[in-house]
């Protein structure tokens, strides 16, 4: 058996327009569609985006109630203070660090290793 033993498959346009024509009278579902014509779902979907038929394309609906709005803003806010407050500590230790080495070199030392060896 060869590699390219595969069947490809040509449709014509008036095939094509007759699958989107009977996909919009809500007969049939796109599953039903591609198994009763042996056709791939994504097939059908380049179809659909080729002949910009935005009616039939999936569409995906959030619902959400005001509590869990209210809860996404407050985790929100909370991620927004945590990101400060690590900021904040970043910097903090930055400071301390450049104190650590203006201390070492002032009392002489060549690091801040060497300064944290005389004192342990």
């Amino acid at each position: 058996m060869y590699r390219n033993d595969k069947v490809i498959r040509r449709y014509s346009e008036p095939f094509k327009l007759k699958i989107l024509a009977e996909l919009s009278t809500g007969k049939h579902t796109k599953s039903e569609l591609c198994k009763l014509y042996s056709i791939a779902p994504t097939t059908v979907n380049v179809w659909v985006k080729k002949y910009n038929r935005t009616d039939l394309m999936n569409t995906r609906v959030k619902v959400e109630t005001k509590d869990e709005i209210s809860r996404i803003k407050e985790l929100q806010k909370e991620i927004e203070q945590l990101k400060k407050l690590l900021l904040k500590k970043d910097l903090d230790a930055l400071v301390e660090e450049s104190y650590l080495e203006v201390a070492a070199e002032d009392l002489g030392y060549k690091s801040i290793a060497e300064l944290k060896k005389s004192y342990v």
